[in-house]
């Protein structure tokens, strides 16, 4: 069985039930990060860093930070509080794509 649940943001959650008398559900979180990377391209490209006090570095899919909670076995609510797993997030070269600002954090 599979379903899915539409979030905000283009943010897709899939659900799957196996069929194989486990009980085992699996969450699967699906977003079209296309128009995220070109509007961080397009103000990147326009000099909308934001000010000297408070830098625009990148837009974040939703999607890559559930990735990363999962990854590192972290909830969300730890993932925003605690400023070393942004900060990871926003200095890993495979997400340059949605850097804005292109400094280092």
């Amino acid at each position: 069985m599979r379903g899915v649940i539409d979030g905000l943001g283009g943010v897709q959650t899939v659900v799957h039930s196996h069929n194989d008398n486990s009980g085992d559900i699996t969450f699967e979180t699906r977003q079209d990060v296309q128009p995220i990377l070109e509007n961080a391209k397009k103000l990147h490209n326009e000099g909308f860093h934001g000010s000297s006090e408070l830098k625009h570095a990148a837009s974040i899919p939703m999607a890559a930070i559930d990735r990363y909670c999962a990854q590192h076995g972290i909830s969300f609510r730890e993932w925003s509080v605690e400023k070393k797993h942004i900060r990871a997030m926003l200095n890993d070269p495979d997400l340059k794509g949605f850097r804005i600002w292109p400094g280092k954090v």
